[in-house]
Order: structure tokens, then C-alpha cells, then sequence
């Protein structure tokens, strides 16, 4: 038995070894056009670091993956399993000297690749230069990158295309009942005839897979079934300003088969409704923008006219990226002692912001006056409208640093003088003097997470009161929310506070999105619902990276889907959409059953 165990460790590592090798050599040579191979582009960009750390890229130290603005980094598996990125950027997965795939944040670094991630114009020199199936060459010695567009790469990325919709089409034969692949099967052929093409005629390769490419994805847009049961949504940021307006957006949304709709009501500070809970505070009583107009009891009645549920979507503790001292009105310049710090700036004269969140400000969770004045805000949009969910954002502290970064103590929240004051009575210690490793540091972390437990408590007893559903905006991995966040969603879901989570899923890539979907189903209880936030449109990705994602929620069971955000949703998105994933909601009552299949 430990004879067999070792002969197995040994070949596992010299396998990893072998890979490693052959990617050192593959990815740091001159790419060689194989014979017959035709190269349509090349291009060469500067890399600003490899494996960046905060002492090696001071640009970078304040941001998620320490990537700063404009530049381009490159992830190796030195670096560790993701590159922790934000949704700003865009980033090329790299195995051997190939892409194998583009996805948007927080990719996963494969153990024998790396990760190319870009901000502003590597992000344009990204998306301009790199294709799936394009080779990579990285010159060490001058620091640059360069990516070759040949003949191979579009056939790799038609045969790739055609390859993963046949693998979803046996996914639905073996799960769906009645399901037909006639349509499907149709695409795929033409899809083929068309590589046959592209191998034959180097020369015109690219206009052959082009047509193959595009003959798959109409196959991938027939490939998934409608299923009845799942909510399909989209988040709203309501920049309408008359009943024709609202109308038409609403029109437009039930002709795609969208069943529920999250009505931005509360953001930057300001309701989109005359509030007299904001009139009374002292604050706005309504965005200027939506003067003289009540948009929120449009959007309801209409929606519900139609057959659509509305969600408030509410930014609790964000009340946006202007200056305070801008306008006496807003919410910090009325309250200024409102104000979240992080331990960096507690004697700052100034109300910091956080930089990496479009430098926008935040006020306290720990401050009960903070509590009190969003409880009674909610309250007056329950009572007064009576919409059919809650959906809160922005449900915890700003984002810090992650603990293995240096400076992650400086970069912490929530070191306001109400917090000090109370953490100090309860534990005989100021907060400002505990450092990460100290024994302390665990219950300041728990003090913190447990001021938005105890708002998320509050609010879902309003909620259940009056019958309404209450979501909350999660970030999908557990421990990075917790330890940069405050944000201790596990314990929401334990404790039955919440109807369901609407984590985003900042990627264009279904691989990494079903990582984060697998991270929270295991953290939360079945009772809990779960709706993927498909953050594909945002990010401008293709008609195909939607639909595969929402293949990814089909397969881990979701509870439903919302798109961000309306403003992004083109209609190639939604064209893709209704072929069979959505059904217009005219057509549903007279279509119980599924397009292809009785029962999902």
C-alpha cells in the first residue's frame, strides 16, 4: 500500500514537472507558425509586473489583485489559485502558450498557465489583440507580451464552440425528459461543414470559422430548454423620467420573459421617490433628477400589470462618490458623524472615501442613528408601496485589503469614534491598538460583522411582517467577505434572516463563475435561495458566455438568474435569450410546457 502511494505521489510530480517545463518553454519562446499556418495579427504590449506584491507594485497597492490603473499584469501560479481582480479589468487564461479562455475578474490561475489581466488601455489591448485559441509569447528580457491571431486560433475557438454545446446538449438529453436536439443538431452540422472548410483553405480560415463560430452559437442558443420554475430578473437603474418611458422598458422586458425586475430606489444617498423620512432627516427628499415625478409607483403598477415583481434595490451603507461638501444636503454633509474611517485615516479633517470602490463614501453600520435612519427609510417604502421584495446592497463595510497584503490593518474599516467608544467599553480595548495577529482581532472582526447581522435582522422582520421577500447582495466567496467585507452572510442563511442570496458573479467565465456558485451553496442551507447575478452584459462579454453561464446555474440547481444591468442588456442578448432560455410572458400561459421538454 505505501509502495503504491508513493509511486503515485512521484508520478503526480513529475507530470506537474513535465507540464511546468514545457509551459517555460512554450510560453517564454517566439511563437513558430506551424506549415500552412497563416498569422492574420501580431501585437506586442508592455507588461507593468509579474506576480505583483504591495513593495513590487506600489501603482497597485490599494486595488484587488494589486492591478492598477492602466496596467497589465501577468499571474502565475507563484502568485496563488486567483488573481483576486476586480470586474474593472479584463483577463486572458493562458495554458501552455494558448488562450484557452477570456474571462472578466478574479480568474482562476491554472497550475501549468497563467493569467494576462489588464485595467484601461491594457484592458483595450485585451480585447483588441486576444482571441481564444491565440498564442502568447512573454519576453523576459524586454518585458513585453506578445499575441499572435493565426488560422489555428480560429479554428480552435470554432471546434472549442462546437465541443461545449454538444457537451450541453447531452446534458439536457440525459436530465430533461422530452427534450429534442433536432434544432441544436441542425446548427452543429453547418457549424462542421464549415470547419471542414477552414481546414482545408488556410487562406480564408478566418471567414470559415467565423461562419462556424457563428452557426454554434445559434446552436448553444437553442441548446438550453426553458424552465418555468426559476426566476428570471434583471437589476434597473430607473433613468426614466415619464410613463411612456417606464412603459416601454417594461414592454421591452416582458417580451423578453424577465418575471422580475430590481428597481434601484435607493443609491448614491438618494431615494428616487419624495421621501419624507429623508425630508425629515434634513437630507434630499428626492433625486432632483426624478423631480415633480414618482417613478417608483409607476414602476409597480405597471410591472405588476405585466405579470413582473418589483424589488427594491437598496444601497444601505453607500451613499456615493460625491463630495459631501458639494451640496448641504447630502447625507455626510448633514451628518458628518456618520462617516465610516478606516484606521489609516481616523484623524483625518476630511470624511474619507474608498478608493477602490469609485471613491465612494460609506457611513457607519455601528452608529445606531445610521441603523435608525435606513430602518425608517425601508419601513416608509414597505408601508407606502407595498413592493414585492427587498433586495439589499451594499449590505457591509468597504472593501479593505486582503489579510496576506502588509498593510491590511491600515486598510480596515469601521474605526469611527461611536465603534471605538462601544468596543472599548465592552472589551476594555481600543480597536485602533489591535493589530491582525493579536488575540483581539478576532472579536473586532466579529463586532463588525455582527452591526450588519443586526441591521439585516431588523430589516427581515419588517419584511416578513408584511409578506415581502428580502435578498441581499452577497459577495459569493465566503472568507474574502468576511475578512475584507465584514460580511457574514453564512450566519444570515443559518439563522433564516434572508429569503434568498443575489451574489454577482463579476466574470465572463462560466468555469469561474461555477467556483463562486459552488462557494456559496456550500455555506448556506437549502432554505436559502440562491439567483446567480450574471454579470456577463456589464462587462460587454459575447451572446455565448451568457448563455453558458446560465448553463452553470442549471446544473448547480439555481433558483433563478438576474442580469446586470438593464443599460447593458442589447438586444443580442436578448435575441439570444428568447430562442429558448426565456419565453416572452404573453406566450407563457399559453405555453406551460417547455419549448423542448415537459418537465425540467
Amino acid at each position: 500500500m505505501g509502495k503504491v502511494f508513493f509511486r503515485t505521489i512521484l508520478i503526480l510530480l513529475i507530470a506537474i514537472f513535465c507540464c511546468k517545463s514545457t509551459f517555460a518553454q512554450n510560453i517564454y519562446e517566439p511563437y513558430c507558425p506551424q506549415q500552412n499556418e497563416v498569422v492574420f495579427n501580431q501585437s506586442t504590449f508592455r507588461i507593468d509586473v509579474i506576480d505583483p506584491q504591495a513593495n513590487t507594485n506600489a501603482k497597485g497597492a490599494n486595488y484587488p489583485g494589486l492591478r492598477g490603473a492602466n496596467q497589465l499584469v501577468v499571474y502565475t501560479p507563484e502568485f496563488g489559485y486567483r488573481t483576486n481582480t476586480n470586474e474593472f479589468g479584463t483577463e486572458a487564461v493562458i495554458t501552455g502558450d494558448t488562450v484557452t479562455s477570456l474571462s472578466g475578474a478574479d480568474s482562476l490561475i491554472p497550475f501549468d498557465g497563467m493569467v494576462i489581466s489588464g485595467h484601461g488601455n491594457a484592458k483595450k489591448w485585451i480585447n483588441e489583440n486576444i482571441l481564444g485559441g491565440a498564442k502568447i509569447y512573454i519576453d523576459k528580457e524586454n518585458n513585453t507580451i506578445t499575441s499572435y491571431i493565426t488560422s489555428d486560433t480560429f479554428l480552435y475557438s470554432a471546434r472549442a464552440k462546437v465541443r461545449e454545446v454538444r457537451n450541453m446538449m447531452n446534458y439536457y438529453a440525459q436530465n430533461v425528459q422530452g427534450y429534442s436536439t433536432r434544432r441544436t443538431e441542425q446548427y452543429l452540422a453547418r457549424a462542421n461543414d464549415y470547419i471542414e472548410k477552414a481546414e482545408r483553405n488556410s487562406e480564408n480560415a478566418q471567414r470559415y470559422a467565423s461562419k462556424a463560430i457563428e452557426y454554434a452559437e445559434s446552436a448553444m442558443a437553442n441548446v438550453i430548454p426553458y424552465n418555468p420554475y426559476e426566476l428570471k430578473g434583471v437589476w434597473i437603474r430607473p433613468t426614466f423620467h415619464s410613463i411612456d418611458e417606464i412603459t416601454d422598458v417594461l414592454d421591452r422586458l416582458a417580451s423578453a420573459g424577465i418575471n422580475n425586475i430590481f428597481i434601484e430606489t435607493y443609491y448614491h444617498g438618494q431615494t428616487i421617490f419624495p421621501s419624507k423620512t429623508m425630508e425629515e432627516y434634513g437630507f434630499i427628499k428626492q433625486n432632483p433628477e426624478y423631480a415633480e415625478f414618482d417613478p417608483l409607483k409607476v414602476w409597480i403598477s405597471e410591472a405588476h400589470r405585466r405579470g413582473i415583481h418589483v424589488h427594491i434595490w437598496f444601497e444601505s451603507f453607500y451613499v456615493g462618490n460625491k463630495s459631501p461638501e458639494t451640496n448641504p444636503q447630502y447625507i455626510l454633509a448633514v451628518k458628518p458623524q456618520w462617516s465610516n474611517y478606516q484606521r489609516k485615516n481616523i484623524d483625518s479633517e476630511t470624511i474619507p472615501y474608498s478608493v477602490s470602490e469609485h471613491n465612494g463614501y460609506f457611513i457607519d453600520p455601528a452608529n445606531p442613528e445610521v441603523q435608525e435612519f435606513l430602518y425608517n427609510l425601508i419601513n416608509e417604502i414597505v408601508l407606502r408601496y407595498r413592493p414585492d421584495g427587498i433586495n439589499l446592497d451594499y449590505i457591509r463595510y468597504p472593501q479593505s485589503l486582503a489579510p496576506n497584503y502588509s498593510n491590511y490593518v491600515m486598510s480596515n474599516w469601521g474605526y469611527t469614534k461611536a465603534s471605538r467608544a462601544e468596543f472599548l467599553r465592552m472589551y476594555g480595548v481600543d480597536p485602533v491598538d489591535i493589530e491582525y495577529n493579536d488575540g483581539m482581532w478576532f472579536q473586532w472582526k466579529n463586532y463588525r460583522m455582527n452591526k450588519i447581522t443586526q441591521f439585516v435582522k431588523r430589516v427581515s422582520e419588517l419584511c416578513r411582517a408584511n409578506n415581502i421577500t428580502i435578498t441581499a447582495v452577497i459577495f459569493p466567496n465566503r472568507e474574502m467577505a468576511m475578512d475584507t467585507k465584514m460580511q457574514d452572510w453564512k450566519t444570515w442563511s443559518m439563522n433564516d434572516l434572508v429569503d434568498g442570496f443575489t451574489p454577482l458573479f463579476l466574470t465572463c467565465d462560466d468555469k469561474t463563475a461555477m467556483n463562486l456558485m459552488a462557494n456559496v451553496i456550500r455555506n448556506k442551507t437549502s432554505k436559502t435561495k440562491l439567483y446567480g447575478g450574471l454579470f456577463v452584459t456589464f462587462m460587454n462579454g459575447s451572446n455565448s458566455d451568457l448563455i453558458k453561464q446560465i448553463h452553470a446555474a442549471r446544473q448547480y440547481c439555481l433558483n433563478g438568474l438576474i442580469i446586470f444591468d438593464y443599460a447593458h442588456l442589447k438586444d443580442s442578448y436578448i435575441d439570444a435569450l428568447t430562442e429558448s432560455v426565456f419565453i416572452p410572458l404573453n406566450k407563457i400561459n399559453s405555453e406551460r410546457s417547455f419549448r423542448r421538454g415537459r418537465r425540467y
